[in-house]
């Protein structure tokens, strides 16, 4: 890392850090409190340098599900159109989100994002592109390999399970049901330079399968 994204990094960071670390430890209480979260391989998250943290999709809780489980402060992606809306758009300005384009990151979408990765940060990424509809894991969006690979930077693995429960898309509010997040060893950075886009994928969903093996979640019945 460079001296001016250093100074850029720690700019950021101060009274930011501060809010975010506060967030962070605030979620981490309401979960336990509401939902009962639990978290396995957090061992797995870097302590330092860039990362990419794959996600599958769930609800409209996944960020900060993934946030809060993480010590490390994450950048977001958010839809550019959110940032209009004048409460939403300043408070993810606050949190350094990265405005992404509807079909997808767009030029200064993975400008922002590669130049955040290369600077020695975690950006977390849903590769499913959309919360699921069933509550299974849905297909990877194309092009997902592509930013992979630019960023020459280790992936991490992360399942969420139950928040299907908690907040599927067809539901207005939120309801407590327990929720696992469970992390999976990193695929390094030269595994996923030397794969073609449909073994890195198939890379990913077999990480993604054995982490969903570890979760043991007790779902009540509906």
């Amino acid at each position: 890392m460079n001296q001016s994204s250093l100074r850029e990094a720690d700019q950021r960071s101060w009274l930011r850090q501060w809010t975010y670390d506060l967030s962070r430890v605030s979620a981490r209480l309401l979960g336990v409190a509401t939902c009962q979260i639990r978290c396995g391989g957090r061992q797995h998250v870097p302590a330092t340098g860039g990362g990419l943290i794959c996600s599958n999709h769930q609800s409209f809780l996944d960020p900060i599900l993934i946030g809060l489980a993480c010590d490390r402060r994450l950048n977001y992606l958010a839809r550019r159109t959110l940032f209009e809306s004048p409460a939403l758009g300043q408070l993810m300005s606050w949190y350094d989100a990265i405005p992404l384009e509807r079909e997808g990151l767009g030029l200064g979408g993975m400008k922002e994002t590669l130049k955040r990765l290369k600077r020695g940060e975690l950006v977390l990424l849903f590769p499913e592109g959309t919360r699921t509809q069933t509550g299974e894991i849905g297909p990877v969006k194309p092009g997902f390999s592509i930013l992979a690979q630019r960023s020459n930077v280790p992936l991490i693995p992360v399942t969420i399970s139950g928040a299907f429960d908690v907040w599927p898309r067809n539901r207005r509010l939120p309801r407590p049901s327990p929720l696992w997040i469970q992390f999976a060893p990193p695929i390094p950075a030269s595994e996923v330079q030397s794969q073609t886009e449909a073994q890195l994928i198939a890379r990913l969903r077999a990480s993604w399968d054995d982490c969903l093996a570890q979760t043991h979640l007790q779902v009540p019945a509906r």
